[in-house]
């Protein structure tokens, strides 16, 4: 039976077992990869958070990104949000592996603030480490600045003004991480293309091979573990792709299904419905009806007149 995660609650428990002294503020932190100590692990082999995690890491291989070719090695940003799971490395020996930095904060800091409801929004927080975010060298640059501007304010003394002014720099961290997601989604276009293709050729087999009939609609999730990766990053590169979200892709591709049968069979609207994955013949046709204007009936009647 594997055993649970080591589950940290807090920034200072993080501190502590990375044989860190303690935090200079109990809400954020920024620690250095170079200052990380990994002799107070003992038998601890995943860790479970319950804090915001930012993460700029050189040496990549280092850090379980799998076997894939990436278009950039100076700099990795990942992202965690509270109840992840992060596996622990044991291996970080050499230096180049342990530079960089993290910034750490506790979900009590954004309480009640405009950025609480707003972090939830930014797609990253969810994806898998193989989908990190890779960056050019003026890119690491902008972050590591941003950065230092954060660790100077809560070292300098704490006043009224200092919890905006971390917030605010929190913020505009995380836009420019949007922005150049943005970017790496581009310059990976055709990459992104091909996992369109993909996702294109998944559709085929599930409605051909009579998935549909057995297992019903095929939801977002399930895609998403077929082309291995995770559900968010799946909708914003198709979105960036097609202009369509995942779900809209799927329904696209079972109105196209059901023009296809509406047109070339004699198989009853019901019949089509139950082909398709649908439980309720009426459900299908409320969504092709929303998709087209028309009933199915409507829809092969026009077509055969």
């Amino acid at each position: 039976m594997p055993k649970e995660p080591y589950h940290i609650k807090t920034i200072q428990e993080f501190h502590r077992l990375h044989g860190l002294s303690q935090p200079a503020h109990p809400l954020v932190s920024i620690v250095d990869y170079a200052d990380l100590s990994r002799e107070y692990y003992g038998d601890i082999d995943r860790l479970l958070l319950g804090i915001y995690v930012i993460s700029l890491k050189r040496g990549v291989d280092k850090l379980y990104y799998g076997r894939q070719e990436y278009d950039f090695d100076e700099g990795v940003l990942y992202f965690m949000a509270p109840n992840q799971v992060l596996r622990v490395n044991r291996n970080l020996n050499d230096a180049q592996a342990r530079s960089g930095w993290l910034l750490l904060i506790h979900p009590d800091f954004l309480w009640n603030t405009h950025l609480q409801k707003k972090i939830r929004e930014y797609d990253f927080f969810d994806y898998e480490i193989h989908e990190a975010l890779f960056l050019s060298d003026k890119e690491e640059k902008i972050l590591n600045d941003i950065v230092r501007n954060i660790r100077d304010e809560y070292l300098a003394n704490i006043d009224a003004f200092s919890k905006p002014i971390i917030l605010s720099h929190i913020e505009t961290l995380l836009s420019y991480s949007e922005r150049f997601y943005n970017r790496q989604f581009i310059t990976r276009e055709k990459k992104h293309h091909d996992l369109l293709d993909q996702l294109q050729k998944q559709l085929e087999e599930y409605f051909n091979t009579e998935q549909a009939t057995l297992y019903g609609l095929p939801s977002v999730q399930y895609l998403a573990n077929a082309l291995h990766v995770s559900p968010g990053y799946l909708g914003k590169m198709l979105r960036l792709v097609s202009g369509q979200s995942t779900q809209q892709l799927i329904q696209q591709f079972i109105i196209d299904k059901a023009k296809e049968k509406l047109s070339t069979t004699q198989l009853s609207v019901s019949e089509i419905a139950y082909e398709l994955g649908f439980e309720h013949p009426q459900s299908f046709s409320k969504l092709f009806k929303a998709k087209t204007t028309l009933s199915p009936l409507e829809f092969r009647r026009g077509f055969m007149a």
